[in-house]
């Protein structure tokens, strides 16, 4: 199995190296990428949320252990190597319980923390910035590392083998419709003094539980990246914002970039090169699924093969009836917000697809598709020609095999470790 501290060790040498995180429970987008990893012969990171998954259940229904249980079903029927999956939990922490007095939403992010120990997560990002009721929205470095400290002791109580475990401290997650720009244009990155004051922190309050301070491994900070709903904020190639430096008396930890979705492929080694051993991607992922879904959609219609609707009026339906999920994230006109309901990069429609309309429609799509003649001309206006030549060798029906293949064009940037595909 492939062991975190590793990749740290080299990336901390002088290696360009890096793990991809994947962040999603969609079935379909967790097959893809281990798939991938498989195919790259590549270990891969698979992470899920404290809103989305947790001792209630969080928005999928799954539990920590069964989150896990989950993603190793995909990859048994995926003929996966388990050993190459490393499982993290994000920003496990009291948020999704904010609106409680601290006390009460601690309680229960301290339950959440011990079942994700307990079911195998190792790689555990731990996440108190926000405040609770009655508090700021966001905290101070102070308290925000004595809350993360005892989550940290509640991980280590309840893991079958302590010592497996591996912290990341620090949260940069920008406000809903995207984060805040400088007079350039650019994504101020986190600054060498912030970091070192999170570092200095939580050096204080592991210390004071006599918690061992080289189980802490990765640091959240913003080198520069991030999306809004139409728009990337891409990482300045040439900039260095001195990160690595704020580690200079941390030896066993890297930087981790949150929000690196649709960052051009040149942007993951240099993150690698600046310290970011770990990557996430999220959205992208299954924006791409959407995009392929939609392609196949158009090519339905234009064939007049659909038996009923088109999916994405199926989809507007289903996001007007669950409105919360997309609301706070999308501000235009009315017609804006149809385009960024289904188009926007923060990829909204994502929480939509477990509905039992939208999985009914999905299922109907590659129903009317089955069997149907999808010559290389046709495909090729959405999808791109060493795209088509994969899914045709896929043991899955093109159709579904193209989606999965989409998903994997977004995720094989992240793999710039790896040889070309064979």
């Amino acid at each position: 199995m492939t062991d975190l501290r590793q990749i740290i060790a080299r990336n901390r040498a002088g290696e360009a190296i890096a793990i991809p995180s994947v962040c999603t429970a969609h079935p379909d987008v967790l097959e893809a990428s281990l798939t991938l990893a498989e195919t790259l012969d590549q270990p891969v990171v698979i992470e899920a949320t404290s809103n989305q998954v947790n001792q209630d259940g969080g928005y999928t229904g799954l539990t920590p252990a069964a989150f896990i249980a989950f993603v190793g079903d995909i990859a048994t029927c995926a003929r996966v190597d388990p050993a190459r999956i490393l499982f993290g939990g994000d920003h496990l922490g009291p948020q999704a319980w904010r609106k409680l007095p601290a006390d009460q939403a601690m309680d229960k992010a301290h339950r959440m923390v011990a079942d994700y120990a307990a079911a195998g997560f190792t790689k555990i990002h731990l996440d108190c910035s926000e405040g609770c009721l009655g508090e700021p929205a966001q905290l101070p470095d102070a308290i925000t590392a004595t809350r993360s400290a005892a989550l940290a002791a509640t991980a280590l109580q309840h893991a079958p083998d302590p010592r497996t475990l591996l912290f990341v401290i620090g949260t940069e997650v920008p406000p809903p419709g995207g984060a805040r720009t400088d007079d350039h244009g650019d994504i101020p990155p986190t600054t060498p003094e912030s970091a070192k004051a999170t570092l200095a922190a939580h050096r204080e309050a592991f210390t004071a539980l006599n918690l061992p301070l080289d189980q802490i491994g990765g640091l959240v900070v913003q080198p520069g990246v991030e999306f809004s709903p139409m728009e990337v904020h891409h990482l300045p190639l040439a900039r260095d914002p001195g990160l690595l430096a704020a580690l200079s008396d941390w030896p066993t930890v890297c930087l981790e970039a949150h929000s690196t979705d649709y960052q051009c492929p040149g942007a993951y080694p240099r993150l690698a090169q600046l310290g970011f051993a770990f990557q996430k991607v999220g959205p992208a992922l299954t924006f791409a699924w959407r995009e392929a879904l939609y392609a196949l959609d158009t090519l339905r219609a234009q064939n007049g093969w659909a038996s009923g609707r088109s999916l994405c009026d199926t989809m507007e339906q289903v996001m007007l009836a669950q409105p919360g999920y997309w609301q706070g994230h999308y501000h235009g006109t009315s017609a804006d917000l149809r385009t960024e309901r289904h188009f926007g990069l923060a990829d909204r429609i994502r929480y939509s697809w477990p509905d039992p309309q939208a999985q009914a429609a999905v299922a109907r799509l590659l129903a009317d598709l089955d069997g149907k003649l999808l010559p290389d001309p046709a495909l090729l206006a959405h999808f791109a020609a060493s795209e088509i030549a994969i899914a045709r060798k896929s043991r899955h029906p093109l159709p579904r095999a193209l989606a999965l293949v989409r998903v994997q064009t977004a995720l094989r940037p992240y793999f710039f470790n790896a040889g070309p595909r064979s």
